[in-house]
């Protein structure tokens, strides 16, 4: 099939719930992917924060060979096998979990977390401790639970009603944030950097008085790290540059590279909870997908590679502000987590990107978001700079 052939079918055949440029990729390799037409593409998107080691990564491959070599690439959640174990293991050696719920996407591992802290607060004897806290601006998916606790109402409007006892307050408002947590909280949900929200960075006085709050009241605490998790920011887990600790962790996009997998890292004192037949998935830590995932994350997690993010992060802020163009209202981020917001809509910026060879993602309207490869070089980053620049020139003229 050719490009227009593949494009016509996918319009007859598949749901149209995304609107997609005008090509096909075909291939990847590093940090840039191409099309059936041969034409390459810088990509600062890599599957909206997903492909780590970007296209080709060699260790990736001999994972998901080797294992797929002794025939077992799934068994379901009945049975023992190695690779789920050890990816659970090396998870709980590097956080500050105590025990891994394997899944199969973020919006997933957020559910599940909901559940986990609603099975806390009925365990709890108070009838009345059933509230959700969540914040202005979140993503936590877009299945019914997660949905209900992502206030954009867009997405929620056309589905409604959604889950009850839900409460929505300001991002990095404490004061706020002490009004609505009382002991009839089960759980506070907070994204330690909002993603599709804007790249919105929070403060460390901010996630303080979350856990102070959460203490208090005897709520579970939830760090939605599916987006900022896995070194994203430098550090393996984001909500480490501010040194608080949460009861509740869920992380998925990167964590097998591009193969479908999340995970709710929690304390004992959750898990202690949980019994069997609370929470169950048939596909969820099957044993292919987790030897990528245990592979990427011993990569990840290498305290070079995380140097590497950080470095390539700053140099990436520091070429953003350098940017003479009108139209740039901010820059803002950590890592390789980074936002370029505009006064205008960025929609005709990401189409002008594929003419220039770059792959780009909204955040919101008014917001490019850069989440490439945690690969990516100096190198990269003038590549984008340059081309960001002649891009932002021609539109604003």
């Amino acid at each position: 099939m050719d490009a227009r052939a593949i494009i016509q079918a996918e319009q007859d055949y598949v749901v149209q719930t995304y609107v997609r440029p005008d090509f096909v990729l075909t291939r990847g390799h590093g940090m840039t992917v191409y099309d059936s037409e041969g034409r390459s593409y810088q990509d600062w998107v890599a599957g909206i924060a997903v492909n780590a080691l970007g296209y080709g990564d060699r260790g990736i491959l001999e994972a998901m060979q080797k294992q797929a070599e002794t025939g077992l690439v799934h068994t379901s959640n009945l049975y023992h096998t190695e690779p789920h174990t050890r990816l659970a293991s090396q998870l709980v050696a590097k956080s500050f979990a105590d025990r891994v719920f394997f899944c199969n996407s973020g919006a997933e591992a957020n559910e599940g977390a909901l559940k986990f802290a609603r099975r806390m607060a009925h365990d709890s004897g108070n009838p009345q401790k059933t509230r959700v806290v969540t914040f202005e601006n979140a993503f936590h998916g877009r299945t019914l639970a997660a949905l209900s606790i992502t206030p954009k109402s867009k997405y929620q409007v056309p589905f409604k009603p959604l889950m009850p006892d839900v409460l929505v307050g300001r991002y990095n408002d404490l004061l706020n944030a002490d009004n609505l947590i009382d002991d009839s909280t089960a759980a506070v949900i907070v994204e330690p950097i909002q993603g599709e929200g804007g790249i919105n960075l929070a403060s460390a006085e901010f996630l303080r008085g979350l856990r102070e709050l959460c203490d208090k009241h005897q709520a579970v605490l939830i760090f939605d790290e599916v987006q900022c998790g896995m070194g994203r920011t430098g550090y393996l887990w984001g909500h480490e540059a501010v040194g608080v600790t949460p009861d509740i962790m869920t992380i998925a996009k990167p964590l097998a590279a591009g193969l479908p997998i999340g995970a709710i890292l929690c304390t004992q004192s959750v898990a202690d909870h949980l019994k069997p037949g609370d929470h169950g998935s048939t596909f969820a830590g099957g044993p292919l997908v987790t030897s990528v995932a245990d592979y990427v994350l011993g990569r990840v997690s290498d305290n070079e590679f995380l140097a590497h993010v950080a470095g390539v992060g700053e140099y990436l802020l520091e070429r953003l502000s350098e940017v003479n163009s009108p139209l740039i209202v901010d820059v803002r981020g950590r890592g390789l987590m980074c936002a370029l917001e505009l006064s205008i809509e960025v929609a005709p910026v990401i189409k002008a990107g594929y003419k220039h060879g770059l792959l780009l993602v909204n955040a919101g309207t008014h917001v490019i978001r850069l989440v490439p490869p945690l690969i990516a070089t100096h190198q990269d980053v003038d590549y984008l700079v340059q081309r960001l620049t002649s891009i932002l020139k021609d539109v604003s003229a």
